[in-house]
């Protein structure tokens, strides 16, 4: 039985998954985007409304009328704000009392109400109960800043013109959908308590059924405050001056989120109370204003109910997190693609990352979105132009007389020289044969090739058996100075590539050098004549210039460089020159 009920679990866990999904109103059954909007709600709940007066203070008698709000139903009563069971607080007109609580302003000529909605919101009615006879001129505004400027927004008068200086209009032209008109609907005394003045900013506008492609109206709709202006009481209703009063029992504001169709659902008040959408769609802002970070492949538009314009993903081939949007290029492509990828990894670049950066070639046994799909060229140093090869092939290009994928070895008719700038030479006529001249010789072969003997090593270099005296005049001498640790080294003709880690830069030089492992090429006859004492594991303080290495472009140590057995107490020392450095101590010669 437990096994049944671990089952069921399981089961039902998965089916609730499921209803999940298939519940989401921003996708469809077969997980397709769509257009989608956060549910409406009574925007004006609870919230605290800023009124211009209120009855009570000091306590005054006000006089209305009861239900059915005929004439001979008036009762006069005293109005206290000290007193709870007599006061009429603003708060009574967003809270839960409906008609049974009332707001009264007092006897005043004019009153005003301010509701600050915490956020921007797409606007579908604003209604007020009155528990007083509706008034003979009434103005709505919205502001679009919170509350720094303010736009009409709807009129409501018995004579129009006098009031407000417009002409009564009963319909709305194209020309004049986001522009308020004046109406005399909904202005009549009668009925004398509980009237009602509902607006609804999309009633009677000519392109209101094609809403979400419309933008004017869509801004239109769109409020961050409302002001309700009380401008004027009718009279003549049995009432005195000093004895009337503006009530209003109920405000009401629905509306929902502006999320742009990429939200169905608008989630807890984000920082400054600002309601934030739960966007989908790849979408992202308080709005859903925007495309997710990685999603600019193509521009961000509203949803609408014929394409949710879901934003998509760039495609760098997973070697790039990062991209930016280029309309130029989204318009070459026929409005289908405009994301360019950034900072493209594992040495691949372009615009989707789908090429090798120069000096590495493609891995064709490997898919383009693996993360070693491209590979060093692993040009040699002397029988190479460069260090950059073939995409395709990796055939680097090779110096006159070499040949070999990697420019290794003297081609067919050449024979191996004596100096790196020219590798291998012309073989005479009397001397030709079949065979090519490798560059990869061993010990021997080199010994027997070029004659070293300890009489050409004396004449090669010197080596330093003394110490070596560091200080901020010498170390501006040098190019660059390293701290390196020697990991592996490979005999490759009468070069020795050494697999090196570098771990600091105290002195950079005009190619830079950077930290971590890369190749380190030593002469094969430097190494033995001892004019460099290497070996593998070990760390080493480097020193070199630029002027004195054969191929400045990779990191060569010869007989004219240093390479010191580290000592830890020389990175204080070292990092002082450095910063002497930085602040321009060091001198051109």
């Amino acid at each position: 039985m437990p096994g049944l009920w671990g089952g069921l679990g399981v089961l039902l866990s998965l089916q609730l998954a499921l209803l999940a999904l298939a519940s989401d109103p921003c996708y469809d059954a077969a997980r397709r985007p769509r257009y989608c909007l956060p549910e409406p709600a009574d925007l004006a709940a609870g919230r605290p409304v800023q009124v211009s007066a209120t009855c009570g203070r000091p306590p005054q008698r006000l006089c209305a009328f009861r239900p059915p709000g005929d004439a001979s139903s008036r009762r006069c009563r005293l109005c206290d704000g000290a007193d709870p069971a007599a006061a009429h607080p603003a708060a009574y007109l967003t809270d839960a009392g409906g008609e049974a609580t009332c707001w009264q302003s007092g006897p005043v000529a004019n009153a005003s109400l301010t509701l600050a909605l915490g956020g921007r919101f797409e606007l579908l009615y604003v209604a007020l109960r009155f528990c007083s006879p509706r008034p003979h001129s009434l103005a709505l505004y919205k502001s679009t800043d919170h509350g720094h400027s303010w736009t009409p927004f709807q009129f409501f008068s018995a004579r129009c013109r006098q009031a407000y200086g417009l002409p009564p209009a009963s319909a709305v032209s194209k020309a004049s959908e986001h522009e308020a008109i004046c109406t005399a609907a909904q202005t009549d005394p009668t009925p004398l308590v509980g009237g009602l003045v509902a607006f609804m900013p999309l009633a009677g506008r000519p392109l209101a059924r094609a809403f979400e492609y419309s933008p004017v109206l869509q801004d239109w709709v769109t409020a961050t405050d409302l002001r309700v202006a009380l401008d004027r009481r009718h009279r003549g209703l049995g009432l005195r001056g000093r004895e009337a009063s503006y009530g209003v029992s109920e405000l009401q504001v629905g509306g929902r989120c502006r999320c742009n169709g990429h939200a169905a659902r608008c989630g807890a008040a984000g920082p400054g109370g600002a309601p934030q959408c739960q966007c989908r769609h790849n979408t992202a802002g308080p709005e859903c204003e925007t495309c997710r970070a990685f999603y600019c492949d193509r521009p961000w538009q509203r949803a609408t109910p014929s394409d949710a314009h879901e934003c998509v993903a760039c495609e760098c081939n997973r070697h790039s997190h990062r991209c930016r949007f280029n309309m130029e290029l989204y318009k070459l492509s026929g409005r289908k693609s405009g994301g360019v990828c950034l900072n493209c990894r594992h040495h691949t670049a372009g615009r989707h990352c789908h090429y090798c950066q120069p000096g590495f070639k493609r891995d064709l046994a490997r898919p383009i979105t693996s993360r070693r799909a491209c590979k060093a060229c692993q040009c040699h140093p002397t029988g190479a132009v460069g260090t950059m090869c073939n995409q395709t092939t990796g055939q680097c290009q090779c110096k006159m007389g070499v040949s070999g994928l990697t420019c290794n070895r003297c081609a067919q008719g050449f024979q191996q020289s004596r100096t790196a700038h020219i590798p291998c030479i012309r073989v005479q006529e009397v001397m030709t044969t079949t065979a090519a001249y490798p560059l990869e010789w061993n010990t021997g072969a080199w010994g027997r090739m070029s004659g070293i003997n300890s009489t050409e090593c004396q004449t090669h270099c010197s080596p330093s058996h003394g110490r070596v005296h560091m200080n901020l005049r010498k170390y501006c001498k040098k190019d660059y100075v390293l701290h390196a640790q020697l990991l592996a080294m490979v005999e490759s003709g009468e070069w020795w590539q050494f697999t090196t880690s570098v771990l600091a830069v105290y002195r950079q030089r005009q190619v830079p050098i950077r930290r971590g492992e890369q190749p380190l090429w030593v002469p094969r006859q430097d190494l033995a004549c001892g004019c460099l004492r290497l070996q593998v594991g070990k760390a080493y303080l480097v020193i070199g210039n630029d002027a004195e290495s054969p191929d400045p472009a990779r990191l060569v140590l010869d007989r004219n460089s240093l390479a010191l057995p580290w000592r830890d107490v020389w990175a204080h020392k070292l990092r002082r020159f450095q910063q002497q450095n930085r602040r321009g101590n060091c001198r051109s010669p």
